[in-house]
């Protein structure tokens, strides 16, 4: 199957199902799931969870049970501005600056309790927390198909801010566990540990991850649309 094809699966079986939870409909978007308070706690008893200080997480509903854990727990959280379209391209949640961690790294309250930062302004990331569409026990994920994720994680090794080391988490519901085979591509980012609310997956995974961002699957004007990627080719080239 293609990734288009396996992504449509998932949303429709996670509708159908029941396990779908707002917002509706899953189609189109990192899903919401029943259980993914559960993943965040199966998760925050892992050793690369305990060893990290500062994550990297997506702003999507079923990982706001992960980033309220992280604050709760001391972490500093940074999620990307959408789409990488501002100069100051990630959001920084600092736990010693918030007294509400609770609506702190919700979508709706993050850019009042957050600061913008350039990614020379980030910490060095202990922890990369993904929201997936599906992912398979080898650790290669599908995303929502904009490429976004793979693209913040491409900006953060160009700057030597993550490594080959750094773990790669996504947390899921049972049925995102995929036994579908997919193509994985040269700039996927494959996963570490696979979470849900009721096991981990310690991938081992066969797939390399990419070194950087892969410049000859960007046009120019998308280049342009992101300040951060903008500046960075002209430095490249």
């Amino acid at each position: 199957m293609d990734k288009d094809a396996v992504r449509e699966a998932v949303w429709d079986e996670l509708e159908d199902s029941g396990v779908a939870r707002f917002p509706f409909p899953p189609h189109d978007r990192i899903p919401n799931v029943a259980g993914a308070e559960d993943a965040a706690e199966r998760l925050a008893g892992t050793d690369a969870w305990q060893r990290a200080d500062a994550i990297k997480a997506n702003p999507d509903a079923p990982q706001l049970p992960v980033r309220r854990r992280a604050l709760r727990e001391g972490k500093t959280v940074y999620m990307a501005v959408p789409r990488l379209r501002e100069v100051e391209c990630f959001l920084e949640l600092d736990p010693a600056e918030i007294d509400d961690v609770e609506s702190a790294p919700t979508v709706s309250s993050m850019d009042e309790y957050g600061r913008q930062v350039g990614p020379e302004d980030v910490e060095s990331v202990d922890l990369i927390v993904s929201g997936s569409v599906a992912v398979n026990e080898q650790g290669a994920r599908i995303g929502k198909g904009e490429g976004f994720s793979d693209l913040e994680y491409a900006v953060l090794r160009e700057l030597d801010l993550v490594g080959d080391e750094t773990p790669m988490v996504t947390t899921v519901h049972e049925r995102q566990v995929r036994t579908e085979d997919w193509i994985v591509d040269d700039h996927d980012v494959p996963m570490d540990l696979v979470v849900t609310p009721e096991r981990i997956i310690e991938t081992e995974t066969p797939y390399e991850r990419p070194a950087g961002v892969d410049w000859d699957l960007l046009d120019e004007e998308r280049i342009e649309e992101m300040p951060v990627l903008a500046e960075r080719y002209q430095t490249d080239r």
